[in-house]
């Protein structure tokens, strides 16, 4: 097994974890409803949780955490805020999350393919994180 993929992976799943969270934090603020906000907590949870397992994986491989870029994080705070200033509203947070995960899920697969060498205890950790996202994206449906 190449264990360059299998670093590579990591770090890139890592990463966009911290930005889910990321984006999670931004938007909580703004929602009103009890339940897209339980939902939330929720998936800020979940998405801890998985941060941590990735955390213990890259100890295990000695792989350095690589935070998200500076221009994505930058780029999503200015996307969210203009959108959140025109339109402050439920259905708003819910579209900039399903845009966040539908990004983060295009960007876990092509990692998948990228990576091919990978270990597969990290490749399932991928898939893992992938269905988070997915499943993330239909609770968010109802408040499109």
């Amino acid at each position: 097994m190449n264990n360059d993929d299998t670093i590579n992976l990591l770090r890139e799943c890592n990463s966009g974890i911290k930005m889910g969270i990321s984006a999670i934090d931004d938007v909580f603020n703004s929602v009103s409803d009890h339940e897209l906000s339980d939902i939330l907590i929720d998936a800020k949870k979940e998405h801890e949780e998985l941060e941590n397992d990735l955390s213990k994986l890259m100890l295990e491989y000695n792989a350095d955490e690589k935070e998200p870029g500076i221009m994505a994080k930058t780029m999503s705070w200015i996307k969210t805020n203009a959108k959140l200033a025109k339109n402050e509203s439920d259905k708003t947070v819910a579209s900039l999350i399903t845009d966040g995960c539908n990004m983060g899920i295009k960007s876990l697969h092509r990692y998948l393919n990228q990576y091919e060498q990978a270990e597969n205890k990290v490749k399932e950790l991928v898939r893992k994180t992938i269905n988070v996202e997915e499943h993330m994206v239909t609770k968010m449906r109802k408040y499109l």
